[in-house]
């Protein structure tokens, strides 16, 4: 996975409250592969299009300059709900890098980690003066330091955000699961070599 160190994007304010797994992308596109073209379009695919395709002109997706956002800044309990992976996979097609929450549901949180987007927990409080400032003034950016674990605004004010060491190291190395078993391959091959030593009497 790409490596998360600084980032600086476009924000979008996302004024919704326990946005589930299913709002971010609904059921009926799990099976779609993230390889196909337009899967982008699935992302808050109800609240962006009508029944007939058409977009819905009121949601902020749908607005310039936020189309092209990078960075997120949502409501509480974001990610909520089940526990589909495509929820990530379709912020990734879409370029979002983090996504700022007060809260975030545990298994999207970790499955944005394993892809690279940085999930950071900042206060109600917070997030809503990022929100209303990415209102104020659209096509507004936020910074991140994952280093320095640091956000700063589009107004300049820098917020700290806490995260665990260990999900702060795959993503400053752009380690997912399959690399971090790699990682072991020696062990992995040592522990094979022995058992076919000490075990040979089973056989092949």
């Amino acid at each position: 996975m790409e490596a998360f160190t600084t980032f600086q994007g476009r924000g979008i304010p996302i004024d919704i409250s326990n946005c589930d797994t299913d709002q971010i992308i609904p059921a009926r596109f799990l099976r779609r592969m993230r390889t196909e073209e337009g899967y982008d379009r699935y992302l808050f695919h109800d609240l962006r299009y009508s029944e007939n395709g058409a977009e819905k002109p009121d949601f902020i997706y749908n607005k310039e300059p936020f189309r092209d956002a990078t960075v997120l800044v949502a409501g509480i309990n974001w990610g909520c709900g089940s526990s589909r992976e495509a929820a990530v996979y379709v912020l990734v097609a879409n370029g979002i890098r983090c996504v700022i929450a007060p809260s975030f549901g545990d298994i999207h949180f970790n499955n944005c980690i394993k892809q690279g987007v940085l999930p950071v927990r900042l206060s109600d409080s917070d997030c809503g003066t990022l929100r209303r400032q990415l209102h104020k003034n659209p096509g507004s950016e936020i910074a991140l330091d994952l280093a320095a674990q640091s956000v700063t605004g589009p107004d300049g004010k820098t917020y700290s955000f806490d995260i665990q060491p260990f999900d702060k190291h795959r993503l400053l190395n752009g380690v997912d699961d399959i690399d971090m078993t790699l990682g072991h391959s020696a062990d992995i091959e040592a522990f094979e070599d022995k058992h076919r030593r000490e075990y040979s009497w089973l056989g092949r």
